[in-house]
């Protein structure tokens, strides 16, 4: 087990409601330059979970699961910048009113530009909310320090889900971290040059067939953790030779120039010291069953009560 100063970390109430569906009410273009109207940012998204594939929706920048904001008519205002900062990928997030009072789901992470925090819930909760129902994320993980490891600075990580990531101590400072998909620096776009990662996400540009063959982008899942070669995001998000980052997907793949699965960051050195090990179980589903995975058990478990 990883040794961290999660003793002394601070845990907010965050309050929150689900945030409606937006549109730009126009049509968008695509990077072939080709218009479009289809689903997008915001919403109870009903049929979409963290497991799920992130290519190939009827959709552009979809938020799988219920996309929550403090406030959808302030989103760059207080609180919801507090909710957007203190939320973590990881922590517990209740229902407290309406049908589906005191049902739990977890937090995947937040998304830039529509200001939302990403939580997964399983169908049938996510069918008896309404957009008025209040939810309560338990924010812990801002300020989570792996105390051996001084050069790795961690963000939006609660520290339950550091733990169940089986990322593995290599010696002489390095730690290899399991990811299902190893991400080429030519390839980050939209986000970059952000003063900070405590909050929205950055992309993964999707737009160049041949390089998303050659390293398997159109294989990426929805809540997979990821490495992001030669970007040092400890001050922002920014280009260094020898870096790493290791992220989390919390968005679908998208048509427009310079977008595609955006990523929530986790992890970060300036220097080679997270190294990446490849397992097509690094998934958030997967490490916390939840999401796709929480549906295979409860269909599992009707089978074996059938017979």
């Amino acid at each position: 087990m990883l040794n961290t100063n999660a003793d002394r970390l601070v845990e907010f109430l965050l309050q929150c409601n689900p945030g409606q569906p937006r549109t730009r009410g126009n049509w968008e273009v695509d990077h072939e330059g080709i218009p479009f109207i289809l689903p997008s940012i915001g919403g109870i998204t009903l049929n979409i979970q963290a497991g799920d594939p992130a290519f190939g929706w009827q959709g552009d920048h979809i938020e799988p699961g219920v996309s929550c904001t403090a406030d959808t008519s302030k989103p760059f205002e207080h609180p919801n910048v507090g909710l957007q900062i203190y939320s973590c990928a990881g922590n517990t997030a209740t229902v407290m009113t309406g049908d589906a009072k005191g049902s739990e789901g977890r937090v995947l992470g937040h998304h830039g530009g529509s200001e939302h925090v990403i939580v997964d819930f399983p169908r049938d909760v996510k069918e008896q909310l309404l957009y008025t129902d209040t939810i309560i994320i338990r924010g812990r993980g801002q300020g989570l320090k792996l105390t051996d490891y001084p050069e790795i600075a961690l963000f939006n990580l609660d520290p339950g889900l550091l733990q169940k990531m089986e990322i593995r101590e290599a010696g002489e400072g390095i730690l290899e971290v399991p990811v299902t998909t190893i991400v080429p620096a030519v390839c980050m776009g939209s986000g970059i040059g952000s003063a900070h990662v405590a909050k929205g996400d950055y992309d993964i540009m999707t737009s160049d067939p041949e390089t998303v063959a050659e390293y398997g982008l159109d294989r990426i899942r929805l809540g997979d953790f990821v490495a992001l070669m030669d970007h040092d995001n400890r001050y922002g998000r920014a280009y260094r030779r020898g870096a790493v980052s290791i992220g989390i997907v919390v968005h679908s793949d998208c048509r427009e120039a310079g977008h595609g699965p955006g990523v929530t960051t986790l992890l970060t050195s300036a220097s080679p010291l997270l190294r990446p090990v490849l397992d097509p179980e690094a998934n958030i589903a997967d490490r916390l069953g939840i999401g796709t995975m929480l549906k295979g058990s409860v269909k599992q478990a009707k089978q074996k009560k059938r017979k």
